[in-house]
């Protein structure tokens, strides 16, 4: 503890990665489809759709509607990574969750099961994930020493839903999205310095994703490794 408190004795701020650090998006998305599906399957309209429609639908098991929400989740890795700030046109996080759902919903052939204001409710689910049990003492606590901060992917409105919804208590909502950027893009951690008037070596990024960390320590930040269930790739 010792050694960790002298590596961090110069650091000011801590900007954390929220989805997958912060927030159990999995656990949160996996059950809100499963339970959208049993409400569906339920409500008179299911009975007005086409039979075969029908039960393709009702054939998604409550682990296929786990493999949908990884892939959701993947879809949103993609988007963010292929994104070319001065050449990719603009589009926010909400606006990519709800185009990757009617994709994802087409893609496993039930489109037409929801209708798109259903579809629009269920893509905002990321704006009320639960928090990892440790996430919001720890960061309250984290924000007695240092100015605690979001720098996520996503858009403003979604990072200050999560904060409410979750009792986090961060003292700055960054989003990657100020800067016309998507992380790991070098724009946003530079980004996020400059918003928090300090220098890079005064700024600790916290994520449990290492490519996160390494785009962070490749402009100067120190970086802090979470380990949380699932959420790192490791080669087996």
């Amino acid at each position: 503890m010792a050694l960790l408190l002298e590596k961090l004795q110069d650091v000011k701020a801590l900007t954390f990665d929220v989805f997958g650090t912060v927030v159990d998006w999995r656990s949160t998305v996996r059950h809100e489809l499963i339970q959208r599906a049993r409400d569906k399957v339920v409500s008179p309209a299911f009975g007005e759709l086409p039979e075969t429609l029908r039960y393709r639908f009702q054939g998604i098991s409550d682990e296929g509607w786990g493999t949908f929400a990884q892939e959701w989740r993947a879809s949103y890795g993609e988007f963010t990574q292929s994104f070319v700030p001065g050449e990719t046109e603009w589009k926010d996080i909400d606006t990519h969750h709800y185009d990757s759902l009617r994709e994802l919903l087409k893609r496993w052939d039930v489109p037409g099961v929801y209708t798109d204001e259903e579809i629009r409710s269920m893509s905002l689910v990321w704006h009320y994930l639960r928090p990892w049990d440790d996430s919001a003492l720890g960061i309250q606590r984290l924000g007695t020493k240092y100015v605690t901060a979001t720098l996520s992917n996503g858009n403003r409105s979604l990072l200050e839903d999560l904060d409410a919804h979750g009792s986090l208590g961060f003292k700055r909502i960054i989003s990657s999205a100020d800067f016309g950027a998507y992380k790991p893009h070098p724009s946003t951690y530079l980004g996020a310095v400059e918003a928090l008037d300090c220098r890079p070596n005064e700024v600790a990024m916290v994520a449990a994703h290492l490519s996160d960390l390494r785009g962070a320590r490749a402009n100067g930040l120190r970086t802090i490794y979470v380990e949380r269930d699932r959420e790192e790739a490791w080669p087996q």
